[in-house]
């Protein structure tokens, strides 16, 4: 794995852009609006349409020889040397981090690391490659933020989504108790582990009810699948969206 520490370039005329499965098929406005954001940063956005899964479940599952099939058929679609800008911090960090194990000692190790190293979260591109500074054009509101275990723990950009937050003048972050307990989601542990999850997210829509927030806010979609069905389950009337969105909202002006 590399160091949690990096070395940031000076902001690309171009950058891929890696929308993530559930970003594909749950929420594409998600994505246009991550890419608007990154056009506003001042770069020019590359969206390949042949993308799909980053191999995560495969990996986290143990069938490393598909995840790393499908790590390759990823890679191959980005050849230029321009930055890949990931949509979620779990898959961020499968392609920043993890891929780097998969190839370790094979001959695909030097491209892997090479790649490995284009890779970046949303949130901590826009901070410290774009350095964008956002003026906050909405009425007044209030949000609690959620971080996934893999954004805050493998990418460390539970910092860079709360530096964002707080440019917004007009917005209140408001803290959830044990923020950086995980929503219960894990993928595959969701599905392995049903009961456990169930009780997982039940703590976690509990804690961020309490905040009283106007809104749900994360980088991770499938963390917000988990919390907003939850959420929906229980009739709350709380409910999240994607950082991303929520950001030009802001920007633009208007309700999120």
């Amino acid at each position: 794995m590399s160091s949690a520490i990096r070395l940031y370039p000076s902001r690309p005329d171009k950058v891929y852009v890696y929308a993530t499965c559930l970003v594909d098929l749950f929420s594409p406005q998600s994505g246009l609006d991550a890419i608007r954001l990154l056009e506003l940063a001042g770069v020019e956005v590359i969206y390949v349409p042949k993308q799909s899964c980053c191999g995560q479940p495969a990996y986290s599952s143990g069938y490393n020889d598909d995840a790393r099939t499908t790590a390759l058929s990823q890679m191959a679609l980005f050849p230029e040397p321009w930055p890949v800008i990931v949509l979620s911090g779990s898959c961020g960090g499968m392609m920043h981090h993890h891929y780097r194990r998969l190839f370790a000692g094979s001959e695909h190790e030097r491209s892997a690391n090479e790649f490995c190293d284009r890779v970046f979260e949303l949130t901590e591109f826009l901070v410290h490659v774009c350095r964008i500074r956002l003026k906050d054009q909405g009425p007044s509101t209030s949000v609690v933020l959620h971080t996934s275990c893999a954004a805050r723990r493998e990418m460390k950009v539970h910092v860079t989504a709360r530096q964002l937050l707080s440019q917004l003048e007009q917005v209140e972050l408001r803290e959830q108790a044990y923020e950086s307990e995980c929503c219960g989601f894990g993928g595959t542990f969701a599905v392995r582990h049903p009961a456990i999850s169930e009780a997982m997210v039940q703590d976690k829509t509990q804690h961020l009810s309490d905040t009283q927030a106007d809104q749900l806010v994360s980088a991770d979609w499938g963390c917000l699948l988990n919390i907003n069905g939850a959420l929906e389950y229980q009739g709350r009337t709380l409910k999240g969206i994607h950082l991303a969105s929520f950001l030009l909202s802001r920007l633009e002006g208007q309700h999120a």
